[in-house]
Protein backbone atom coordinates (compact mmCIF):
# COMPACT_ATOMS: atom_id res chain seq x y z
CA UNK A 1 0.00 0.00 0.00
CA UNK A 2 1.13 3.79 -0.76
CA UNK A 3 1.07 5.62 2.59
CA UNK A 4 -0.19 9.14 2.24
CA UNK A 5 -0.49 10.64 5.81
CA UNK A 6 0.40 9.13 9.26
CA UNK A 7 -0.32 10.29 12.32
CA UNK A 8 2.19 9.16 14.97
CA UNK A 9 1.09 9.77 19.09
CA UNK A 10 -0.42 13.17 18.26
CA UNK A 11 -2.04 15.71 20.90
CA UNK A 12 -3.68 18.60 19.74
CA UNK A 13 -6.01 21.63 21.04
CA UNK A 14 -6.40 25.03 21.78
CA UNK A 15 -4.55 27.11 24.18
CA UNK A 16 -3.97 24.92 26.96
CA UNK A 17 -6.75 22.32 26.15
CA UNK A 18 -5.92 19.29 24.86
CA UNK A 19 -9.05 17.85 22.59
CA UNK A 20 -6.96 15.01 20.71
CA UNK A 21 -4.53 12.46 23.08
CA UNK A 22 -2.28 9.61 22.13
CA UNK A 23 -3.86 9.85 17.94
CA UNK A 24 -2.52 7.00 15.47
CA UNK A 25 -3.73 7.02 12.08
CA UNK A 26 -2.97 6.02 8.71
CA UNK A 27 -3.94 7.05 5.76
CA UNK A 28 -3.35 4.89 2.55
CA UNK A 29 -3.50 5.49 -1.11
CA UNK A 30 -7.28 4.66 -2.42
CA UNK A 31 -8.70 4.28 1.14
CA UNK A 32 -12.44 5.29 2.11
CA UNK A 33 -12.07 6.40 6.13
CA UNK A 34 -15.49 7.51 7.59
CA UNK A 35 -14.83 9.45 10.77
CA UNK A 36 -17.77 9.68 13.64
CA UNK A 37 -17.66 10.90 17.02
CA UNK A 38 -20.00 12.75 19.58
CA UNK A 39 -19.79 16.25 19.36
CA UNK A 40 -17.02 17.98 20.82
CA UNK A 41 -14.60 14.51 20.76
CA UNK A 42 -12.68 16.20 18.53
CA UNK A 43 -13.50 15.59 14.71
CA UNK A 44 -12.98 19.15 13.68
CA UNK A 45 -9.80 19.38 15.81
CA UNK A 46 -8.48 16.55 13.59
CA UNK A 47 -9.19 17.80 10.24
CA UNK A 48 -7.66 21.42 11.52
CA UNK A 49 -4.59 19.01 12.44
CA UNK A 50 -4.73 17.30 8.95
CA UNK A 51 -5.49 20.40 6.60
CA UNK A 52 -2.69 22.57 8.44
CA UNK A 53 -4.77 25.00 10.44
CA UNK A 54 -3.35 24.21 13.88
CA UNK A 55 -0.30 22.19 14.83
CA UNK A 56 -0.07 19.66 17.27
CA UNK A 57 1.16 19.96 21.05
CA UNK A 58 3.18 16.70 20.50
CA UNK A 59 3.68 14.20 18.01
CA UNK A 60 3.68 13.91 14.26
CA UNK A 61 2.20 14.42 11.09
CA UNK A 62 4.05 13.08 8.05
CA UNK A 63 2.48 13.56 4.20
CA UNK A 64 4.16 10.94 2.96
CA UNK A 65 4.44 12.82 -0.83
CA UNK A 66 5.76 16.44 -1.84
CA UNK A 67 3.01 16.80 -4.41
CA UNK A 68 0.80 20.08 -4.03
CA UNK A 69 -2.30 18.23 -4.83
CA UNK A 70 -2.16 16.46 -1.78
CA UNK A 71 -5.67 17.24 -0.30
CA UNK A 72 -8.83 18.85 -1.40
CA UNK A 73 -11.14 20.24 1.19
CA UNK A 74 -15.32 20.14 1.48
CA UNK A 75 -16.26 22.06 4.28
CA UNK A 76 -19.43 22.24 6.28
CA UNK A 77 -21.24 24.81 3.97
CA UNK A 78 -22.24 27.13 7.09
CA UNK A 79 -18.77 27.83 7.57
CA UNK A 80 -18.96 29.51 4.31
CA UNK A 81 -19.36 33.49 3.76
CA UNK A 82 -22.53 33.61 1.55
CA UNK A 83 -22.29 37.01 0.85
CA UNK A 84 -18.95 37.50 -0.08
CA UNK A 85 -19.43 38.78 -3.91
CA UNK A 86 -17.67 36.02 -5.93
CA UNK A 87 -19.11 34.28 -9.18
CA UNK A 88 -19.65 30.24 -9.02
CA UNK A 89 -17.25 29.86 -11.89
CA UNK A 90 -14.26 31.34 -9.70
CA UNK A 91 -14.94 29.98 -6.78
CA UNK A 92 -14.68 26.49 -8.97
CA UNK A 93 -11.46 27.79 -10.09
CA UNK A 94 -10.40 28.77 -6.31
CA UNK A 95 -9.11 25.28 -6.29
CA UNK A 96 -6.05 25.53 -8.50
CA UNK A 97 -5.36 28.89 -7.04
CA UNK A 98 -1.68 27.10 -5.77
CA UNK A 99 -0.99 26.31 -9.46
CA UNK A 100 -0.82 29.34 -10.76
CA UNK A 101 1.20 32.44 -10.51
CA UNK A 102 -0.07 35.13 -7.84
CA UNK A 103 -1.79 37.74 -10.26
CA UNK A 104 -1.39 34.80 -13.13
CA UNK A 105 -4.00 34.12 -15.13
CA UNK A 106 -6.17 30.72 -15.26
CA UNK A 107 -5.35 28.51 -18.48
CA UNK A 108 -8.24 27.68 -21.17
CA UNK A 109 -7.68 24.08 -20.32
CA UNK A 110 -8.39 24.83 -16.72
CA UNK A 111 -11.22 26.70 -17.55
CA UNK A 112 -12.53 24.10 -19.62
CA UNK A 113 -11.88 21.58 -16.91
CA UNK A 114 -13.63 23.58 -14.37
CA UNK A 115 -16.81 24.08 -16.96
CA UNK A 116 -16.40 20.20 -17.42
CA UNK A 117 -16.62 19.63 -13.50
CA UNK A 118 -19.38 21.91 -12.87
CA UNK A 119 -21.83 20.36 -15.76
CA UNK A 120 -21.09 17.22 -13.94
CA UNK A 121 -22.20 18.34 -10.93
CA UNK A 122 -25.28 19.98 -12.43
CA UNK A 123 -24.42 23.73 -11.82
CA UNK A 124 -23.00 24.86 -14.78
CA UNK A 125 -26.13 26.95 -15.60
CA UNK A 126 -25.73 28.91 -12.03
CA UNK A 127 -21.77 29.88 -13.09
CA UNK A 128 -22.47 33.44 -13.67
CA UNK A 129 -24.17 33.27 -10.09
CA UNK A 130 -22.82 34.89 -7.04
CA UNK A 131 -22.67 32.33 -4.48
CA UNK A 132 -24.90 34.33 -2.37
CA UNK A 133 -27.46 33.66 -4.71
CA UNK A 134 -27.97 29.71 -4.28
CA UNK A 135 -29.19 27.19 -2.08
CA UNK A 136 -27.28 25.01 0.49
CA UNK A 137 -27.98 21.80 -2.29
CA UNK A 138 -26.15 23.97 -5.09
CA UNK A 139 -23.46 25.58 -2.69
CA UNK A 140 -22.54 21.87 -1.86
CA UNK A 141 -21.83 20.59 -5.39
CA UNK A 142 -19.95 23.66 -6.31
CA UNK A 143 -17.52 23.33 -3.34
CA UNK A 144 -17.10 19.38 -4.46
CA UNK A 145 -15.96 20.99 -7.99
CA UNK A 146 -13.44 23.38 -6.35
CA UNK A 147 -12.27 20.45 -3.83
CA UNK A 148 -11.62 17.95 -6.85
CA UNK A 149 -9.85 20.40 -9.77
CA UNK A 150 -6.60 19.75 -8.23
CA UNK A 151 -7.15 16.53 -8.85
CA UNK A 152 -6.01 15.42 -5.10
CA UNK A 153 -4.54 12.69 -3.77
CA UNK A 154 -6.71 12.76 -0.21
CA UNK A 155 -10.28 14.37 -0.50
CA UNK A 156 -11.93 15.74 2.87
CA UNK A 157 -15.47 16.12 2.99
CA UNK A 158 -17.06 17.57 6.10
CA UNK A 159 -20.33 16.65 7.12
CA UNK A 160 -21.49 16.56 3.13
CA UNK A 161 -25.32 15.21 3.81
CA UNK A 162 -26.12 18.51 5.55
CA UNK A 163 -26.90 20.36 3.12
CA UNK A 164 -27.18 17.79 0.24
CA UNK A 165 -30.68 18.10 -1.83
CA UNK A 166 -32.14 14.65 -2.23
CA UNK A 167 -31.48 14.26 -5.45
CA UNK A 168 -27.88 14.79 -5.31
CA UNK A 169 -27.18 12.56 -2.02
CA UNK A 170 -27.18 9.32 -3.97
CA UNK A 171 -25.73 10.71 -6.55
CA UNK A 172 -22.86 12.31 -4.67
CA UNK A 173 -21.91 9.15 -3.48
CA UNK A 174 -22.25 7.75 -6.57
CA UNK A 175 -19.06 10.45 -7.28
CA UNK A 176 -17.38 9.22 -4.60
CA UNK A 177 -16.96 6.30 -5.15
CA UNK A 178 -15.73 6.19 -8.30
CA UNK A 179 -12.98 9.43 -7.50
CA UNK A 180 -11.88 6.51 -4.56
CA UNK A 181 -10.50 4.97 -7.81
CA UNK A 182 -7.92 7.46 -7.98
CA UNK A 183 -7.80 9.43 -4.41
CA UNK A 184 -8.42 8.67 -1.06
CA UNK A 185 -11.57 10.03 1.04
CA UNK A 186 -11.63 10.90 4.88
CA UNK A 187 -15.35 11.75 5.30
CA UNK A 188 -16.57 13.36 8.57
CA UNK A 189 -20.36 12.72 9.35
CA UNK A 190 -23.26 12.28 11.84
CA UNK A 191 -24.79 9.77 9.26
CA UNK A 192 -23.33 6.62 10.45
CA UNK A 193 -26.07 4.59 8.38
CA UNK A 194 -25.35 5.96 5.15
CA UNK A 195 -21.68 6.23 5.28
CA UNK A 196 -21.12 2.70 6.35
CA UNK A 197 -22.97 1.53 3.25
CA UNK A 198 -19.86 2.99 1.24
CA UNK A 199 -16.92 3.52 3.24
CA UNK A 200 -14.33 0.98 3.73
CA UNK A 201 -12.99 1.88 7.28
CA UNK A 202 -14.48 3.64 10.17
CA UNK A 203 -12.54 5.95 12.86
CA UNK A 204 -14.20 6.90 15.90
CA UNK A 205 -12.70 9.85 17.56
CA UNK A 206 -13.95 10.62 20.61
CA UNK A 207 -10.70 12.39 22.57
CA UNK A 208 -8.94 9.61 20.90
CA UNK A 209 -9.07 7.59 17.86
CA UNK A 210 -10.09 4.03 17.58
CA UNK A 211 -9.41 2.74 13.96
CA UNK A 212 -12.03 0.17 12.90
CA UNK A 213 -10.78 -1.85 9.37
CA UNK A 214 -14.36 -2.43 8.17
CA UNK A 215 -17.43 -0.60 7.43
CA UNK A 216 -19.63 -2.83 9.82
CA UNK A 217 -19.43 -1.78 12.93
CA UNK A 218 -22.09 -2.75 15.95
CA UNK A 219 -22.88 -1.22 18.94
CA UNK A 220 -20.79 -3.53 21.47
CA UNK A 221 -17.61 -2.13 19.64
CA UNK A 222 -18.88 1.48 20.01
CA UNK A 223 -19.06 0.97 23.27
CA UNK A 224 -15.91 -0.23 23.46
CA UNK A 225 -14.10 2.33 21.22
CA UNK A 226 -15.83 5.04 24.10
CA UNK A 227 -18.38 6.53 21.22
CA UNK A 228 -21.80 6.94 22.25
CA UNK A 229 -23.44 6.16 19.44
CA UNK A 230 -26.32 3.38 19.29
CA UNK A 231 -26.98 1.63 16.32
CA UNK A 232 -30.59 0.77 14.96
CA UNK A 233 -30.45 -1.63 11.96
CA UNK A 234 -33.51 -2.14 9.81
CA UNK A 235 -32.75 -4.80 6.87
CA UNK A 236 -29.55 -3.99 5.04
CA UNK A 237 -29.20 -0.45 6.05
CA UNK A 238 -28.14 0.69 9.60
CA UNK A 239 -29.34 3.56 11.58
CA UNK A 240 -28.20 5.32 14.65
CA UNK A 241 -30.21 7.13 17.31
CA UNK A 242 -28.06 9.00 19.82
CA UNK A 243 -28.18 7.96 23.84
CA UNK A 244 -29.60 10.52 25.93
CA UNK A 245 -27.53 13.10 26.99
Amino acid sequence: MTKLLELKSLYAGYDDKVILRNVDLIVNKNDFLGIIGPNGGGKTTLLKVILGLIKPFKGSIKFNNADDNLIGYLPQINTIDHKFPIPVREVVLSGLMSHKKLFGRYRNEDKEKAKGLMDQMGVLHLRDKNIGELSGGQLQRVFLCRAIISDPQILILDEPNTYVDNNFEAELYTILNQLNDHMAIIIVSHDIGTICSHVKSIACVNETLCYHDSNIINEDQLKTYNCPIDLITHGDLPHRVLKKH
